[in-house]
């Protein structure tokens, strides 16, 4: 239904937006994608910390274990219970580096989802505007559509960056889980939106065309069968 009235929506008020909003440049679009480069680039160093301490903590282990194995017998149970503390630590710590390495795998494929929306909206929006079967009112709202699911984009990336942040801040592991499904869930459905509106347009160009050569022509842009 929502994917209908947006469609409905660019032909009913299609007088309403002026020729030279149609061919103003659209801001979001880099915004969103230096957005989504800072999440990527940010998980990146974070992995990479915790994989560095991982590896510091396995050595710390490997030389604790060198020297247990030195000790006499009647020493490594007071050795034991005085490291027990030194274990424990390292295993929460490894538990939080896997932590973050699966959330980096998550956070990564949802910004490439937000990363194929600005493509594909680029693609769609460079071939829609230069179609002349759409009056200069209608590419002005379809802009102004454009305008609206960047910017529902641009708030899932917050989201995303909001999750990256809270490694250094106290979040619960399920208020995390919880942001990262919301962005996911809201990424999905953008894109499930910007697909169908995407090819109503084109199915729409494609009735205009004015014969068969035309036709063929649209089908050939737009790669409609």
């Amino acid at each position: 239904m929502a994917k209908k009235i947006m469609f409905v929506l660019l032909l009913v008020f299609a007088s309403a937006t002026p020729v030279k909003q149609a061919e103003a440049a659209i801001p979001w679009a880099e915004i969103i994608k230096q957005a989504i480069k800072r999440v990527v680039r940010a998980m990146d160093l974070l992995v990479q910390r915790r994989q560095n301490r991982q590896i510091r903590l396995q050595n710390a282990q490997k030389a604790l274990e060198n020297t247990m194995a030195k000790l006499k017998l009647d020493e490594i149970e007071d050795w034991v219970k005085k490291q027990r503390d030194l274990y424990k630590e390292y295993y929460q710590e490894l538990k939080k580096v896997k932590a973050v390495i699966s959330y980096y795998f998550r956070i990564k494929a949802i910004a490439d989802k937000q990363t194929a929306i600005l493509k594909q909206y680029q693609t769609a929006w460079s071939l829609f505007r230069n179609d002349k079967h759409f009056t200069a009112q209608e590419l002005g709202h379809m802009r102004n559509i454009y305008d609206g699911i960047l910017a529902e984009t641009g708030r899932c990336v917050e989201l995303l960056e909001l999750v990256v942040r809270s490694f250094t801040l106290q979040m619960t592991d399920v208020k995390r889980l919880e942001i990262i499904e919301r962005s996911a869930d809201a990424t999905d459905q953008i894109l499930d939106e910007l697909n169908s509106f995407n090819q109503e347009n084109k199915l729409l160009s494609l009735s205009r065309a004015k014969n068969e050569f035309d036709a063929k022509v649209v089908k050939s842009l737009y790669g409609l069968q």
